[in-house]
């Protein structure tokens, strides 16, 4: 018997679908008309042990059992699927043959590879382990994976990645976490202090903006315009670029700050006749952004719509399992296969169908032109999020249809021509001061027709100039300006730190190893982290800001600067990505952590207490005191 093992009953159903029939459906799984069988996990049907799990005595919270190491890890099986969790192994050891069949990512790979493991086979029995890779739901594209099976012992680099992961967040969080929530108790908070290896640099991140904004003070500054007028009387403006000589008169940035200086530049040049020193004219193509990645889509359905990320995450998750209108959405890729090119006119065909665009909308959209999304090269065990070919008379809710119709935007207006304008570049000098402008004349809007029309305020039409032209500067005016501290974060702009995160990284040598990939988190996890710092009181919402709480403040306070800022675990998401792609060792990855983990042990006992007095838990669930079990959130793919 040949046992297909999915991560989600939605995929189990899905992979039965494309098999032999008829089928008998069983209480967890799916026998086939040739025997064989489908069946799935519900997510992780393990989990990591608790610390009391491995000594009773650390049900107590005590800061002289920190930090706390296993000595052999354990799993669990999860209460609410206890039931799946012995079925699935049952019908391991009775097949003769298992398909991994695992969400393409690390996470997937790991939790059907841990209950693959748990149920004792043979090394030749797993060492015959097939992968089954799926990211469309859809019958045709769920064939074409079944008859492309890998080998599992492949992907194993990423099953070690993710316990990597799973087991070094369970020591930062669970150890960290008492620590602080212990010395919390002592100045006199009463709830949970969690500290987790990924969602304390983000609290930290809102924490920092916070202040800067909070500290900030408002300076003026000073640009010039000088407004001129050319020989047969056509006006345009331009805008003084201060020399060297002013530099001691601006700031870092090349604001002016003394007024006199603005001043003296108008009385220079009003009246005065002008040269035109250069004009650059220029043909410029802007191509479209690439098909999305979750990050990329969860930022613009915020920016659009107002969603926030775990909003969209759970959106997609239906439009992929339930009505199966897009491909796998916890991507971290924006690239497709060279194979999904020829799948491009029926796939536009059924975005048309199913009303997202008219025919007309799409009259220059041309899908026998390859573009340059296509590339096996960039893909890795996920691709881009797209439409599936699938047509539907399904109604979808309000949100459902704001994602849907997002990626299908984003797909069509890859076939689409891109952007194209004229840029002319104008510099004059006037009684020797260099004065500048740009114009922008749109050629063919190209993809941009899909897209809500901008109205550019910076740029002007300009006439028809040649260097060497004489123009007369008619007036000139001051224009007096404010510095504005920097915006709130939203949540648009915290998945934007979250995936740029070298950004914020202090160290100059991380920063400088960080790939373009790097970010705190992962795509699959990013909503949930930001979600729990919610959840747990740190983040509270103002409007469309994202603010800390006086909870969330007092405890970046209290943490050393290693827990507060990215640097770290920007360094961990790097060496996981290595450990995946077999660059660096499980062993040389752990055990530099564990001399880590006791110095911030060591730091979260010394800590000043006090800075929690007043400070009131914005959660309802309390800290009971010492007795209480530690926190742990719903499965190991949250607990960071």
């Amino acid at each position: 018997m040949k046992l297909y093992i999915a991560e989600k009953p939605s995929l189990g159903r899905a992979i039965a679908a494309a098999l032999p029939k008829p089928h008998n459906k069983k209480e967890g799984y799916i026998e086939l008309g040739n025997g064989d069988c489908v069946t799935w996990c519900i997510g992780h049907l393990l989990e990591q042990a608790e610390p009391d799990d491995y000594d009773a005595a650390y049900k107590k919270w005590q800061l002289q059992h920190l930090p706390i190491i296993p000595a052999q890890w354990q799993l669990k099986a999860k209460s609410k699927t206890r039931k799946q969790l012995s079925l699935v192994k049952k019908l391991i050891k009775q097949a003769s043959q298992l398909v991994h069949a695992g969400d393409p990512d690390r996470e997937g790979q790991l939790l059907v590879d841990e209950v693959i493991s748990q149920a004792n086979i043979s090394a030749a029995k797993k060492q015959s382990i097939q992968r089954l890779l799926i990211s469309d739901l859809n019958l045709p594209a769920v064939k074409k994976a079944l008859s492309q099976l890998r080998a599992n012992a492949d992907f194993i680099p990423l099953s070690v990645s993710a316990l990597a992961r799973s087991r070094a967040d369970w020591l930062f969080g669970m150890n960290l976490t008492r620590a602080y929530t212990l010395a919390g108790q002592k100045g006199g908070y009463q709830g949970v202090l969690s500290v987790g290896r990924v969602q304390t640099p983000v609290l930290g991140l809102v924490v920092a903006r916070d202040k800067e904004i909070n500290e900030f003070v408002s300076k003026p500054f000073y640009e010039v315009e000088a407004l001129m007028r050319t020989q047969n009387q056509q006006g345009f403006t331009l805008k003084w670029q201060p020399s060297e000589a002013c530099q001691p008169y601006q700031d870092d940035q090349g604001r002016v700050l003394v007024k006199a200086l603005a001043d003296n530049v108008i009385s220079r040049i009003t009246g005065q006749q002008g040269t035109v020193t250069d004009v650059k004219r220029a043909e410029k193509k802007e191509q479209v952004a690439l098909p999305y990645n979750l990050s990329a889509l969860q930022i613009d359905a915020a920016k659009r719509f107002g969603l926030a990320a775990k909003v969209v995450l759970d959106t997609c998750q239906s439009l992929y399992e339930k009505h199966t209108l897009i491909t796998y959405p916890r991507s971290d890729n924006r690239y497709l296969p060279n194979d999904h090119f020829s799948q491009a006119k029926n796939i536009i065909d059924s975005v048309v169908a199913n009303g997202v665009f008219t025919q007309e909308q799409l009259s220059t959209v041309n899908t026998t032109k390859k573009v340059r999304c296509f590339n096996d090269t960039k893909v890795a065990a996920h691709h881009a999020i797209v439409p599936t070919n699938k047509k539907t008379s399904a109604q979808l809710t309000s949100t459902e249809r704001q994602i849907y119709e997002l990626i299908c935007r984003q797909y069509v207006m890859q076939f689409m021509p891109a952007y194209r304008y004229n840029q002319t570049d104008v510099e004059v000098d006037i009684a020797g001061g260099k004065f500048t402008t740009k114009a922008k004349e749109e050629i063919e809007l190209g993809y941009k027709v899909l897209l809500p029309k901008k109205e550019d305020k910076e740029v002007q039409a300009l006439p028809t100039l040649v260097v060497g032209e004489q123009v007369l500067c008619e007036d000139a005016r001051r224009l007096d300006k404010n510095t504005t501290p920097p915006a709130h974060f939203t949540d648009a702009t915290i998945l934007s730190a979250m995936t740029a995160i070298s950004r914020y990284v202090k160290d100059k040598d991380i920063r400088k190893v960080l790939r373009e990939t790097d970010g705190l988190g992962t795509e699959a996890t990013r909503a949930s982290i930001i979600e729990l710092l919610f959840k747990r009181g740190f983040l509270a919402r103002n409007g469309k800001s994202i603010i800390a709480t006086d909870a969330g403040v007092a405890l970046i306070n209290a943490l050393p600067e290693t827990l507060s800022t990215p640097d770290m675990t920007a360094h961990w998401e790097m060496a996981l990505a290595q450990i995946a792609e077999k660059q660096l060792k499980y062993e040389d990855f752990m055990q530099p952590l564990l001399g880590q983990l006791g110095s911030l042990i060591e730091e979260a006992k010394t800590c000043d207490s006090r800075q929690f007095a007043h400070i009131k838990s914005q959660v309802k669930r309390k800290f009971k005191g010492a007795r209480r079990k530690s926190p742990r959130p719903k499965s190991t793919k949250a607990s960071v």
